[in-house]
This record gives C-alpha cells, sequence and structure tokens, in this order.
C-alpha cells in the first residue's frame, strides 16, 4: 500500500496521484511536485489516503513540500506570462502562416520549459515558430500538436451522463472504441447518442461491452428460427436486461419469451 494524495494542475481537471513523501498534507493544500516534465506547481483534491499498487502507475513522483509565500507568487508569475506567451504564438504562427489552434500554454514551476497545446489538421512544421519562441523565452519550448480526443482531455467538460468527463479524470489511456460495441449493446447509431463532445465515440462504450458479449451467448441469434413444442417463431429482438427476447409468429404476431422457459 502506498500513501498518496490526488494532485490537479492548471488546465487540467484530472487528477494525478503523488506519493506523499511523508508530508503532513490536507486537501485544498497548494503543493509544490517532481514531474517528468520538472517541477510543478499544484492543488491537493483529497486528504492522503492508502491505496493498493494496482491502481497506480509506478514509480510514483513525490509532493517535494507545500507551497511557500514565494511559490504562489511565483505561479501567478508563471501563469501571467503564459498567457502573454500564447498571445505571442498566435501572433507569430499567423505571421508564418501556420494553421493551428492554440488550446493552452504553460510554464513548468521552474520555468525550465513552455509548453504549447494546439490543434491542426495536418501535420505543421513548427521549428521556426519554436526557434522565434525559445529567442523570446529563453527556454526550451514544447509545442504537442494533440487530437480532439486529448483536447476534451485537456479542457473538460460534462458527458451525456451528466458526469465530468472519463477521459479528464480517471482515464489514464484512450481505449479502443468500435461502432460495433453500439451494436453489440443495441445502441441506436444516432450520433448524438453514441458520440462524446470531442465527436468521437463514447470511450464508456468499452465499459460493459464484454459483458453484453457474455450474455447474449444465451440467446438465439437475432434472425434464428424457434421450433419447440412451447415456442415457435423468429426471434426478432433480445432484451438482455429483461432476461428476455421477442419472437415473430405467423400473422406477425410478437411474443416475448423468458429465456429460462425457452431453455426447458
Amino acid at each position: 500500500m502506498y500513501e498518496v494524495v490526488g494532485i490537479k494542475f492548471v488546465n487540467s481537471n484530472r487528477v494525478y496521484y503523488f506519493s506523499t513523501n511523508k508530508l503532513k498534507l490536507k486537501n485544498k493544500d497548494s503543493v509544490i511536485v517532481e514531474t517528468e516534465k520538472g517541477l510543478q506547481f499544484g492543488t491537493v483534491v483529497n486528504d492522503p489516503v492508502e491505496m493498493p499498487e494496482e491502481k497506480l502507475i509506478l514509480p510514483l513522483k513525490n509532493v517535494l513540500r507545500v507551497a511557500t509565500k514565494e511559490d504562489l507568487k511565483q505561479e501567478e508569475s508563471n501563469i501571467e506570462k503564459s498567457q502573454k506567451a500564447l498571445t505571442d504564438a498566435k501572433k507569430i504562427a499567423e505571421k508564418l502562416g501556420l494553421d493551428m489552434s492554440f488550446i493552452d500554454a504553460s510554464f513548468t514551476f521552474d520555468k525550465k520549459q513552455l509548453i504549447f497545446n494546439f490543434l491542426a489538421d495536418e501535420r505543421i512544421d513548427f521549428r521556426e515558430l519554436a526557434k522565434k519562441l525559445a529567442a523570446i523565452y529563453k527556454t526550451r519550448i514544447e509545442l504537442r500538436q494533440i487530437g480532439v480526443r486529448d483536447k476534451a482531455k485537456e479542457i473538460g467538460g460534462l458527458g451525456p451522463c451528466g458526469r465530468f468527463l472519463c477521459c479528464s479524470t480517471f482515464l489514464n489511456d484512450f481505449n479502443s472504441v468500435s461502432i460495433n460495441m453500439a451494436k453489440n449493446q443495441y445502441i441506436a447509431l444516432n450520433p448524438t447518442k453514441i458520440n462524446g463532445i470531442c465527436g468521437r465515440l463514447l470511450c464508456c462504450l468499452n465499459y460493459e461491452d464484454e459483458q453484453y458479449k457474455e450474455m447474449k451467448k444465451n440467446y438465439p441469434p437475432i434472425g434464428t428460427i424457434i421450433k419447440t413444442d412451447e415456442v415457435q417463431g423468429k426471434v426478432v429482438s433480445h432484451n438482455l436486461l429483461k432476461g428476455t427476447y421477442t419472437i415473430e409468429k405467423q400473422g406477425k404476431i410478437l411474443e416475448e419469451i423468458k429465456l429460462d422457459e425457452s431453455n426447458k
């Protein structure tokens, strides 16, 4: 078991878990943490908890310290300068004729890196843009071309279920989602029903797909002709939640059959 706290960063709704490093932390503390990109300023979103290894991405990074007054001033300055950097990047990109839409910009806490996220329909040669930005801000420049799913992950929002987006809260990776998953779960193939706010198939279609596949093994396939002493007709639909399927008899009469009755 590991003692961890959840941390949120500016421009992100996602929670990342860090080792408490034996520090006395509490919800809403501002902290400085160690990340792969360098030092970052974040906010604790829960009191320390014990979590098993299988629920964490190892190795864990540490919370280095509770933020001081000087750290808070530094973070405010970083945010202000990152907004100016975003404006400068847009102007320079426009002068260079680069067709790119910037999402956000952020400095690492130690200002060793300035990171931009942007959208573009095609691959962008941004080398000249990076050179000009590096000359202005005297730090390493990272320009990340992200997709529409990544944009949703970075910005966040509410899904059709009314909850915060899975991708911006707990999903670490984008698993493959196919239209066959919607078909397997008998969901109407209406884009407004099966697409997320990113315009791509809902990630949650993946959650119950295996259960639906397993449940359907007990049902006669749609289109099957059933002929027994008790049941005769063509299977036209399944209702997995009710445990029934519907057959069509001669004369187009529909009858709902319980699965356990048909298996007698």
